[in-house]
């Protein structure tokens, strides 16, 4: 796997003036994008929560982090949660990095002009950039992502290669550390990667007490893999990309090739065309690639029952699932489950 760039250390920006008794290493300002995810946003800011104070007392302490806002409007989440900002743009070198967080795929249009200047001010003075979930596609829209490697959820690859251009967007990661650009694909890995800048300005202890409150056993490194398509399937297809990902969705109850063709917007022709171009096989292989995959993910690491993996795996019953295993892999799932446990 492609090495991922270290992030060279910088020295800690000018901050706002505090009392002498503050001891912030880590400073972190927040931009929320119309109907963020809201889970991304808490993991990311209890991360930090917990390890700028001892135990579970709350105090901004070793690290501080604020919403900010140009209109200070509350700001509704994808869920509809709203979180009310508490400080005005302003000058972006008082924060180590500016973190945008994205919300719904149809709601990433643009950022408002305000932020967008905000954010090429904060790159110009040598703030490091952080985007995290569709905030990654935010980051690009601005003109901030050029030259860059970016993370972006396997969910939304399709709808990434669609829209932009001259980017190289990485899906079999769940952090992607570009110099001074920082992407995750949201959810549980803002969690991760907000670990990762605890670890490098406050401290490992801190940062796995955090990780460790929130009932997460201990930090991933950027190179761990996304849960997602399979990837014995490589393309950037974003029409074979879309069946890969509708397939996936629907393991358990398999779809025709024409009723995926159907819910793509695509004819089964020209389904079946694009699948033989970018992966020279067509899309019953590819959809039987993909449940006989996860097949074998759970007979090795499960212990539900060979008839329940038949079912959950979208096969008519385990005798069905043997047949087609044994052709796959060359031997019974049965046979693999009693190798592994010896």
């Amino acid at each position: 796997m492609e090495q991922i760039p270290a992030l060279t250390p910088t020295p800690l920006r000018p901050r706002m003036p505090r009392a002498p008794a503050e001891d912030v290493r880590l400073s972190v300002g927040f931009i929320l994008a119309r109907r963020f995810t809201l889970c991304a946003f808490a993991n990311f800011v209890d991360v930090l929560r917990l390890a700028a104070d001892e135990g579970d007392r709350s105090r901004p302490i070793l690290c501080r982090w604020t919403v900010l806002s140009d209109d200070m409007d509350a700001v509704a989440s994808s869920c509809g949660i709203t979180v009310q900002p508490k400080e005005r743009l302003g000058d972006p070198t008082r924060f180590d990095y500016i973190v945008v967080i994205g919300g719904l795929m149809e709601d990433t249009k643009t950022l408002r002009a305000p932020y967008v200047r905000f954010l090429h001010e904060a790159a110009q003075k040598g703030v490091p950039l952080v985007g995290v979930c569709t905030g990654a596609f935010l980051l690009h829209q601005a003109g901030l992502l050029d030259g860059y490697r970016c993370c972006v959820s396997w969910f939304h690859h399709a709808d990434f290669l669609e829209q932009f251009e001259g980017l190289n967007p990485v899906t079999d990661q769940i952090f992607v550390v570009d110099r001074d650009r920082l992407t995750c694909s949201g959810g549980a890995s803002s969690a991760h990667l907000a670990a990762f800048l605890v670890d490098r300005h406050v401290g490992r202890a801190q940062a796995s007490k955090s990780l460790h409150i929130m009932i997460i056993d201990e930090a991933l490194q950027a190179e761990k893999p996304q849960p997602g398509i399979t990837m014995d399937f490589k393309t950037r297809d974003p029409i074979v990309l879309r069946a890969l990902l509708l397939m996936q969705q629907n393991i358990d109850a398999p779809f025709s090739v024409a009723e995926v063709a159907r819910r793509i917007g695509h004819s089964k022709r020209q389904l079946e065309r694009h699948f033989r171009n970018a992966l020279n096989t067509s899309p019953q292989a590819a959809f039987l690639s993909i449940r006989l995959s996860l097949a074998h993910h759970l007979i090795r690491t499960s212990d539900k029952s060979i008839s329940q993996i038949a079912v959950d795996c979208g096969f008519c019953d385990s005798s069905h699932l043997s047949r087609m295993f044994r052709r796959r892999f060359g031997d019974t799932p049965l046979s693999m489950r009693q190798t592994a446990a010896a």
